[in-house]
This record gives C-alpha cells, sequence and structure tokens, in this order.
C-alpha cells in the first residue's frame, strides 16, 4: 500500500487550487492521480498541458494508443481510468480489451495505430519497421507518427507515477487481461 497521499484543495498551491477546480467543473471530481501530481507546484499543470495539447487524433483514437500502452506498462490505475474514457468515446468492453492487448480487429486502421503504440512501448521508442509500415499503409502519416510518440510518452509519464505512489485508483477497476491474449 502506498504511502504516498493524495493532497486535498486545501493542500495545495493556488495555482493547483485553480486547475482542481477547472477539473471539478469539468470532470465532476479530482482524479488522486491528477491530484497527486499537485505535490509540485507545476507538474500537474505540465502533465495536464501535454495531455490536452493540440494533436492530430482524435479523442478515440487517444485512447487506442493510451489503452495499448498502459497495458504494456502494467497500470491498474490508467487501465481503469482509459477503460472508462474509451466507453465514453464509443468502445464496448471487448473492443478496448482487444485495444489494451494491442489490437482493433473491428477497425483496420485503429488496429494499425494500436499494434504501433504497443510496439513503441514494448521496444522501449524502437517500434517494430512492420509496425511503422502498417501505420502508414492505413493512412497515418510522418506528422501522425510524431504525435502518437507524444501520446505514448504522456501516458507512459502517468503510467510511470502510479506505479511509483500507488495511489487509490477512483474509477471502476479494469477488467484482468488474459496473458494468452498479450
Amino acid at each position: 500500500m502506498s504511502t504516498f497521499n493524495v493532497p486535498t484543495k486545501n493542500e495545495v498551491s493556488e495555482n493547483n487550487q485553480a486547475i482542481f477546480a477547472q477539473l471539478e467543473k469539468g470532470l465532476g471530481f479530482v482524479p488522486n492521480l491528477y491530484a497527486s501530481f499537485a505535490h509540485s507546484d507545476t507538474a500537474l499543470e505540465n502533465i495536464l498541458a501535454i495531455g490536452n495539447a493540440k494533436t492530430s487524433f482524435s479523442a478515440k483514437e487517444k485512447e487506442v494508443i493510451n489503452l495499448a500502452v498502459s497495458q504494456v506498462n502494467e497500470c491498474v490505475y490508467c487501465l481503469s481510468a482509459h477503460t472508462a474514457i474509451g466507453k465514453l468515446n464509443g468502445f464496448s468492453d471487448d473492443e478496448i480489451l482487444e485495444l489494451r492487448a494491442g489490437n482493433a480487429s473491428f477497425n483496420d486502421k485503429l488496429d494499425a495505430l494500436a499494434k504501433f503504440a504497443r510496439s513503441v512501448a514494448i521496444n522501449r521508442g524502437a517500434a517494430t519497421p512492420e509496425s511503422i509500415e502498417n501505420f502508414y499503409n492505413a493512412g497515418f502519416t510522418k506528422g501522425n507518427l510524431a504525435d502518437a510518440i507524444l501520446v505514448v510518452g504522456e501516458i507512459t509519464i502517468t503510467n510511470y507515477f502510479h506505479k511509483t505512489t500507488e495511489v487509490t485508483v477512483d474509477f471502476p477497476i479494469a477488467q484482468t487481461l488474459a496473458l494468452e491474449t498479450l
């Protein structure tokens, strides 16, 4: 169990209190992982800036990357959060499990994206030539590749932060993925 506490709004800087208010307004609550970044006067604002930055990907495409990478990194917090977000973006439970395994049999373009993101994460940035070729063949561009790496980086930061802090997951816990599907 983690000894890394989740600060309350009254325990963080004024800047972070304002961010908490924005998160409460937009999400209805401040997720524990984000609140924990607020131990720093700058980390919460920085991680949100990366996550909310303009990208060539739709919200649904970003969730493909988030789910595939969080599975590789075995982050229960991010898997749980992005399972919920994936559902809000129209993915079914079965599709989410498939995306976590780095596949999307239901959509060729998302399949190439999931495979690419998984390859980047597994190989520490050195995606396989096959995953890159499939990514381009699916209609993605070099610009999309740059944006995909940024999304992989952002979710990896949150994955690592949770794995280090082990703050309490405040989303419904994601289903365990059977190892044979990976």
